[in-house]
């Protein structure tokens, strides 16, 4: 405690041997008062001077190339501010199939039994043997055509062929996020649970459980995972969580199911999700590199090459490039091309081609919505319970033929590791105290006061 006089109070000298002794205590010297203020408001100035020249450097040559005229014939008027808004993704609070549908435009799914059903047995486990993937389509024959059904040639008229991949097998990267688990069903005594996770794709089996998470309901994994499959023999990805012991066999949570094939053949292009933005790095100067930053392009192929491949796939005419605009079906769809790097114009069709993506639903006949960069939330089900919703696990896959170029690294979604600091505070001086206590002999007016820290 000290005490503590009605008395002006002024900051104290730098040579007082009280504060030498508290700088020595601290480890590092103390600074006067009126030197923190300067420093603070120096450090305040620079980081104020910092954010306005990044806003320089972002809209200085857009500021230029409006005063100054593009040399050269069909040059075109630049404006090379970013924008700096984040680029966000698709939050689903529902299975990707909830969204888009079961996939299954372009085959449907049938489950095999065996024997013959009857009232008791039903379609019981016991006599399922598997799946079946066909379609069925009736077409209306003329009436030359319906004469002599025998010499009916399908001449391409007939559509039952169209959208079905060719009886091969292909070879495919699969990239799985395990983003995090909400409101697991508690597997031990205590009503917590020790979740870890388990994948099976095929025959190839990604145990995790070194990586458990102890007494959680709601982990947060941040896990990444690669695997090789072969379509159609391994398509069926499953997902499971599973309850840590160190006694015993582990527990099974809950798990969940995901047809790949059905993802990867669809209209929709459930395959690695559209961004939103086709990111650029921040520039230094009025130079900009390309491709980078946290929103880096993830797809094997880019925006401009997947465009082409949708057409060429879905006989659509286009794409068609030209400065400025690109012409899909007839349809023209304009954006910006031109971007200065290394103060230099250059025409890139990236930007517009995923803008025509994105708007891919407004294409005649072929036309519908593209899955976009997003993350998925899927119910966990136990056998054990049937019926009954044992939590869900937020994730995404992406999904990457072989025969196409190397997509690059996996995206690291690991949490933030928490790191450890030392908080030192240094109570300087007191002012409008209040005075308590008053001295019998002198009269004077004082307080006993004394500081106290809360964590």
């Amino acid at each position: 405690m000290s005490n503590c006089a009605a008395k002006p109070v002024y900051p104290p000298k730098m040579d007082d041997p009280n504060i030498k002794k508290v700088g020595s205590l601290l480890g590092t010297p103390l600074e006067h008062p009126k030197m923190m203020v300067q420093r603070r408001i120096l450090q305040k100035q620079q980081s104020v001077f910092s954010q306005r020249l990044l806003q320089i450097c972002l809209s200085s040559q857009s500021d230029g190339d409006k005063k100054k005229k593009p040399k050269g014939k069909g040059t075109r008027e630049l404006n090379s501010s970013l924008s700096t808004k984040i680029s966000t993704l698709q939050l689903y609070n529902k299975e990707l199939e909830a969204q888009f549908g079961p996939f299954d435009d372009w085959v449907s799914t049938y489950e095999l039994f065996r024997g013959k059903a009857n009232e008791e047995e039903g379609m019981s486990d016991e006599r399922f043997v598997g799946k079946f993937k066909g379609r069925f389509c009736l077409y209306k024959l003329s009436d030359d055509e319906a004469g002599d059904r025998e010499d009916v040639i399908d001449t391409g008229h007939y559509s039952v062929n169209r959208g079905i991949p060719q009886n091969v097998s292909v070879q495919f990267l699969i990239r799985v996020y395990i983003v995090s688990a909400s409101n697991l069903h508690p597997a031990d005594p205590d009503g917590k649970a020790d979740p870890y996770i388990f994948l099976r794709l095929g025959k190839n089996e990604i145990k995790d459980r070194d990586n458990y998470i102890p007494k959680q309901l709601n982990p947060v994994f941040g896990r990444s995972f690669e695997m090789q499959a072969t379509f159609p023999q391994e398509s069926l990805l499953s997902v499971l969580i599973y309850d840590f012991d160190l006694v015993g066999g582990d527990d099974l949570i809950g798990e969940t199911r995901i047809d790949l094939e059905n993802r990867f053949y669809s209209k929709h292009r459930a395959t690695c999700g559209l961004p939103a933005e086709y990111s650029l790095k921040y520039c230094i100067g009025s130079s900009m590199l390309w491709e980078g930053g946290y929103n880096a392009w993830r797809d094997c192929l880019k925006p401009s090459e997947l465009l082409s491949k949708m057409c060429r796939d879905n006989g659509v005419d286009g794409p068609h490039f030209s400065p400025g605009r690109i012409i899909v079906a007839n349809k023209i769809f304009t954006g910006k091309t031109l971007f200065m790097h290394e103060d230099e114009p250059v025409e890139s069709f990236e930007h517009l081609s995923l803008k025509v993506l994105h708007r891919w639903a407004e294409i005649p006949v072929v036309g519908c919505k593209l899955v976009p960069e997003h993350i998925e939330t899927r119910t966990l089900y136990n056998k054990a319970r049937p019926g009954m919703d044992q939590g869900q696990v937020q994730m995404w896959v992406d999904m990457f033929p072989v025969d196409l170029p190397h997509p690059g690294p996996p995206v690291d979604i690991s949490p933030r590791k928490p790191k450890g600091y030392e908080l030192r505070i240094i109570i300087w001086n007191t002012e409008d105290v209040i005075l308590e206590d008053t001295n019998i002999l002198t009269g004077q007016q004082s307080s006993d006061i004394y500081i106290k820290g809360y964590k």
